[in-house]
Order: C-alpha cells, then structure tokens, then sequence
C-alpha cells in the first residue's frame, strides 16, 4: 500500500470516507450539536481547503484512508470501513510522523475523542502516550466549537535526520 499525496479528483470519495469514518467513531460519544454540523459537504470544504496537507492510500482515483497534518498534529486520521484492520492506518500514521519529523517537529501531538476507545488503542499501539485532557477548538460552519478531548503525544527525535555537523 502506498501512501501518496490526494488528488483533487478524489475529494468526493475522500469527503465519504471522513463522514462514514467519523461517524462510526464519533456519533455516539460527542454532544449532538456537533454530529449536527458534521455534514458530508463541510468534510468536502474542509477537504478542499487544506488538500496540500492530505495524503492518502490506495490507488489513484482509488482511496481507502486518509491522514491530515497541521503545524505539529496529526489532525485528521481516516480509513473506510473496508480498509479497517488492514494496516492502511497504521502506514498513514508513520507517514504523517515522518512528514512532522521532516519539518522539524520534535513533539507531535493528537486530540481524540473521549470515548473513543478504538481509536485510543490503536494510537497507544503506534506508540502515542496519552498525556491528559484538553480542551479542543474545532472547525464547524457555525463557528468554534469547545470539546474536551483526549491528548496524545509522541516524541520524533527517532525519525529526524541528522542536522548538518554531526
């Protein structure tokens, strides 16, 4: 599986993939005011906005998950339900750690849902450590939405190149 860099053709399907993954994930454990402001076509706007930021796996044209960075967090983290146990999540997880390294991040940093078991198990199991609660500003057509989340963090230096010198 190759981890590549999303193509602008394949918003729509990645938009699908995002909306089916979160709420899976998410409906059942946040307030419903922010299921309510999940919609398929925010997750195509927030798509669109930041597609220099987005990498995928699967073939062209062909996506099954999806990772997002921004400044020292991994932001967005989806699969579809038929890529789940795969290991697609765990590939875009190494490439979103490496692209942070790269970038000279020495600490990244996640928020994730309180509740969401799955997922906090599956980030322990790629080395994250849950470092304690945060309240967290999410993005929504209607404004900022405040939710408390659960913070994860894990330490880069093993992925930084050597700096010039030494």
């Amino acid at each position: 599986m190759n981890v590549r860099n999303a193509e602008e053709g394949e918003i729509d399907q990645l938009a699908r993939i995002w909306y089916d993954a979160w709420r899976d994930a998410h409906e059942q454990i946040v307030p419903a005011e922010l299921t309510r402001l999940r919609t398929l076509e925010t997750f195509s706007d927030r798509l669109q906005a930041t597609l220099p930021n987005v990498r995928v796996i699967g073939n062209s044209g062909e996506p099954v998950g999806f990772c997002i960075t921004k400044d020292s967090e991994l932001y967005q983290l989806f699969v579809s339900r038929e890529a789940r146990g795969s290991g697609a999540a765990a590939i875009l997880v190494a490439d979103a750690e490496a692209r942070l390294s790269e970038q000279g991040v020495e600490t990244a940093w996640l928020a994730c849902a309180i509740g969401n078991e799955r997922a906090a198990r599956f980030y322990e199991k790629c080395g994250w450590r849950r470092v304690g609660n945060m309240v967290d500003r999410l993005e929504t057509s209607n404004g900022e939405f405040l939710l408390e989340v659960w913070r994860y963090e894990k330490h880069l230096s093993q992925y930084a190149s050597p700096k010039a010198g030494e």
